[in-house]
């Protein structure tokens, strides 16, 4: 998410880092009130960084809800962006941030806009055996949102919920960065024709964007984070780049006058 003024409550995580490509924690960057050129370049970098992550997923979002194409999407990388997506959304509820509650209520209906039309597409990844393996993390998820919910209907302290809720779901969306690139990578003859280079393209640079803003601003978990999810992204960008992403020529059966001919 977008790094914010109060630490003791606000995640310290950056919103375009790791799986944060798909379930973006974005809200307001650090305000700085100094006017030198150093300040004036970390205030550019997130509100860039903020910029580039609110639209990463609309790209797939057309390419798969509008012509069809899922071909390469990681079904248990889809279900994590809609669970990841809101536990933030949760998250902003609890602390009261607006924009935050905004953005995620946008970009969270892209990512399950994506994994329906995913769902859609490929019936197998429908059937209960594929469930329990790829929603299995996104059920977690939920149940996580779920339970920090009613500890503070509870009686819990909001912050300390909030807090303990940012840390897990930071966590958890940087390992969850994992399961796309492992899929393209470890299998070398699969069908990328549904993955959106520009998403790649996209979440590459707002990676770059919060890598140099965290450090720029002395926060490693922003950096490291940011930095992992830049890598994860800039390999995605290497294989779509090498391998392509144009659909695949589907071979035509003969016709019954050339089979008669032969």
């Amino acid at each position: 998410m977008t790094p914010l003024a109060n630490p003791a409550v606000r995640s310290p995580t950056s919103a375009g880092a790791g799986v944060w490509l798909d379930s973006l924690p974005v809200a307001t960057p650090i305000a700085v009130h100094r006017t030198d050129p150093r300040s004036t370049m970390i205030a550019a970098l997130g509100s860039t960084a903020a910029a580039l992550s609110i639209t990463v997923v609309w790209p797939q979002v057309w390419l798969s809800c509008r012509h069809g194409r899922t071909l390469g999407l990681s079904p248990t990388g889809s279900w994590l962006a809609v669970g990841l997506n809101l536990c933030w959304l949760t998250f902003g509820l609890l602390v009261g941030d607006g924009p935050q509650i905004a953005t995620h209520a946008v970009v969270g209906a892209g990512n399950t806009a994506v994994l329906v039309a995913l769902l859609r597409a490929q019936p197998q990844l429908r059937t209960r055996q594929q469930l329990r393996r790829t929603a299995a993390g996104a059920a977690g998820l939920a149940a996580l949102a779920a339970g920090s919910v009613a500890a503070v209907v509870l009686g819990a302290a909001t912050a300390t919920v909030a807090a303990g809720l940012s840390a897990v779901v930071t966590l958890v969306g940087i390992v969850a960065a994992l399961p796309q690139l492992r899929g393209i990578l470890c299998d070398r003859t699969q069908d990328l024709s549904g993955m959106s280079p520009a998403r790649w393209y996209l979440g590459a640079g707002s990676c770059a964007s919060w890598t140099a803003y965290g450090w720029l601003l002395g926060q490693p978990t922003v950096w490291l984070s940011a930095g992992f999810g830049l890598v994860c992204a800039v390999a995605t960008c290497a294989v779509l780049w090498t391998r392509g992403t144009a659909p695949r020529a589907v071979p035509r059966p003969a016709s019954r006058a050339v089979l008669a001919a032969a």
